[in-house]
C-alpha cells in the first residue's frame, strides 16, 4: 500500500509540474531544466499535429508516415502525453506495438530465397501461358534448371490469374481458327404490309467481311443450300462453318458443305452468343439500316442489304478488327494527303469519306 501511494504521489507531482498545466511564466521556468533535444522532439510532435489538422477539413485522417513520426517523436519527448492532442495516448501505444510486430516479422522472414529474376520469370510464364497452372510452370522451371517447390511457384504467381481451364474455350477456338472459319445466320425483317422476310448472310470471321447475302420469304433447306453453293463457287470454302441448330440447315445444306470440304460447327441450343460475331452484324444491319427504311418487297430489301453489305465491306471501319475495313483488312491506312471527299450511302443515311488522291 505504501508503494502504491508513493507511485500515485509521484505521478501527481509530475502532472502538477508539467508546463501544459501551469501558467505561462511558470511553464517557461519549468522548461528551462529540460534538454534542447527533448524540447525539439516535443515541438516536432506539435508541429506535425498542426500540419495534419490543416490538411483535413473534417476529422483528421492519419497516414502511415504520420503515425510513424508521432511514435518516433514520442520516444524522445518525456511529456509526450501532454503534447498529443489529436489522438489518445493508448492509440499511440497501439501503433508502437503494431510497428514492433511489423519490424520483427520482417526480421524473422529474412531475405527471400528466390531471386528477383526467378520471380519475374514465374510471372512471365503465367502471363504468357493462360492455360498453365502452378504444376505446369513448376515443370518448366525444372527444365530450365530452377528447382522450386510447387507451393513457392503458387506464392509468386499473379493473384488475379484466371483459373486453369482444362479444355479450350469457345473464344480461344474462334481466335485460333479465325483464318479458316465462316459464320452464317438468319434475321427477320417485316415490310410495310407486315410480311416477314428472311435475310441470310455468310461472314468471314477474321476480316468480318460479308461473303454472301440473300433474301427470301420462305427459307428452306433447299434455298439455304443454294445460298451456300453461291457463297462457295468452284468448291472453295473455309474449314469450319458456324451456324445454329435451325431446321433450315438440313441434309441438303450439309451435303453442299461436305462437297466443299467444310466442317459444320453447330452452336449449343439457346446460346446465340456462340455465334456472337454474326449476331452483332445482324444488330448493326438493323440499327444502321433496316430500322430507318420502309421495306416494300423482296427485291427492294435485297438492294438495300446489298448496298449496306458493300458499304460494310469497303468503307465502314470495324472496331472488332482494330478499326480496319473488312474489305481492306491487309492494306495500310491512307496517308493524310489530298482533299477529303464524301460519298452518300443508302440515300444519305450513311456517308463514306476518302482522300481525293485515293484510287477508290
Amino acid at each position: 500500500m505504501i508503494r502504491k501511494f508513493l507511485l500515485w504521489l509521484q505521478e501527481r507531482i509530475k502532472l502538477g509540474t508539467q508546463p501544459a498545466s501551469l501558467p505561462l511564466p511558470l511553464a517557461i521556468l519549468a522548461d528551462l531544466p529540460r534538454s534542447n533535444f527533448e524540447l525539439i522532439a516535443e515541438n516536432a510532435m506539435l508541429h506535425l499535429q498542426v500540419t495534419i489538422l490543416k490538411r483535413q477539413a473534417k476529422k483528421p485522417v492519419l497516414t502511415e508516415p504520420d503515425r510513424f513520426w508521432l511514435v518516433l517523436f514520442s520516444h524522445f519527448a518525456v511529456l509526450w502525453k501532454q503534447s498529443l492532442h489529436i489522438v489518445q495516448p493508448d492509440t499511440l501505444l497501439r501503433w508502437h506495438r503494431d510497428f514492433y510486430r511489423f519490424l520483427w516479422r520482417r526480421k524473422s522472414q529474412g531475405t527471400p530465397k528466390v531471386s528477383v529474376e526467378t520471380i519475374s520469370l514465374i510471372r512471365k510464364l503465367a502471363k504468357e501461358n493462360v492455360l498453365w497452372g502452378a504444376e505446369r510452370i513448376h515443370g518448366e522451371l525444372a527444365k530450365l534448371g530452377i528447382t522450386l517447390s510447387k507451393r513457392t511457384v503458387q506464392k509468386y504467381m499473379p493473384k488475379n490469374k484466371k483459373p486453369f481451364i482444362p479444355t479450350q474455350s469457345w473464344a480461344t477456338f474462334l481466335k485460333n481458327q479465325a483464318d479458316n472459319t465462316w459464320a452464317c445466320d438468319f434475321t427477320v425483317v417485316y415490310d410495310w404490309l407486315f410480311r416477314p422476310w428472311y435475310v441470310f448472310i455468310v461472314m468471314e470471321l477474321k476480316t468480318r467481311r460479308i461473303i454472301h447475302s440473300g433474301v427470301t420469304n420462305s427459307p428452306s433447306d433447299e434455298w439455304t443450300a443454294r445460298q451456300l453453293r453461291e457463297a462457295t463457287p468452284w468448291g472453295k470454302g473455309p474449314k469450319y462453318l458456324i451456324h445454329d441448330r435451325d431446321g433450315k440447315f438440313g441434309p441438303l445444306f450439309t451435303k453442299v458443305a461436305n462437297g466443299s470440304g467444310i466442317e459444320e460447327v453447330e452452336t449449343p441450343p439457346r446460346t446465340p452468343q456462340a455465334n456472337g460475331i454474326c449476331e452483332r452484324f445482324m444488330g448493326s444491319l438493323r440499327r444502321e439500316c433496316l430500322d430507318h427504311i420502309l421495306v416494300h418487297e423482296d427485291r427492294h430489301l435485297q438492294r438495300v442489304v446489298t448496298e449496306y453489305t458493300t458499304y460494310f465491306n469497303q468503307d465502314r471501319p470495324h472496331q472488332g478488327i482494330g478499326q480496319r475495313i473488312p474489305g481492306h483488312f491487309d492494306l495500310p491506312t491512307s496517308k493524310p494527303n489530298g482533299r477529303i471527299r464524301s460519298r452518300a450511302i443508302l440515300g444519305g443515311l450513311h456517308h463514306s469519306y476518302s482522300r481525293a488522291t485515293d484510287l477508290n
